[in-house]
């Protein structure tokens, strides 16, 4: 009995001890980094699927509703009104605003002073294929977004798109 006993033990942990050496190891803060990029980029593109359904309101959630966001372009605009106002007065029309894509996305995780990320710098490229133009008249470009983490979740707070 005792032996039996003792030969379940050992191989119960040759299992777990050999199981342990197989399984990968899960390091937190890149499952974190993770998940903030997954985050980020789904909102990315629910951006651009708003913009796409002319949706300007929508498009607009996945800036930070405060006014200390940023939005620079031509001009500086800053707070979350004045720069929804101005997406508004420039793209009057789904013809005018067009299909939005977004390419070469690069996103950058900034840790905080905890070490978690609580910013984002995100690069890239936008197109606009549309048929008519309104005050807006550029159709290509370059844009720089901070991000911030917060308890609505990830949201842009500075816009830099030329």
């Amino acid at each position: 009995m005792k032996s039996a006993l003792l030969a379940v033990v050992l191989v119960g942990t040759a299992c777990a001890a050999l199981s342990a050496q197989t399984a990968p190891a899960v390091n937190p803060a890149a499952a974190e980094a993770a998940k903030a990029d997954s985050s980020i980029r789904e909102a990315i593109t629910a951006q651009a699927d708003a913009w796409n359904r002319a949706d300007v309101d929508t498009f607009m959630q996945t800036y930070e509703d405060s006014p200390d966001t940023t939005f620079i372009g031509m001009t500086l605009r800053k707070g979350y009104r004045p720069i929804l106002e101005r997406y508004k007065q420039s793209y009057t029309t789904a013809e005018q605003m067009g299909k939005l894509t977004f390419t070469d996305l690069d996103i950058r995780l900034l840790p905080g002073a905890c070490g978690k990320a609580e910013l984002a710098l995100v690069t890239g490229k936008f197109h606009l294929e549309r048929t008519a133009k309104g005050e807006a008249k550029k159709d290509d470009g370059i844009f720089s977004l901070v991000w911030r983490k917060g308890p609505k979740g990830w949201k842009i707070i500075l816009d830099h798109t030329s």
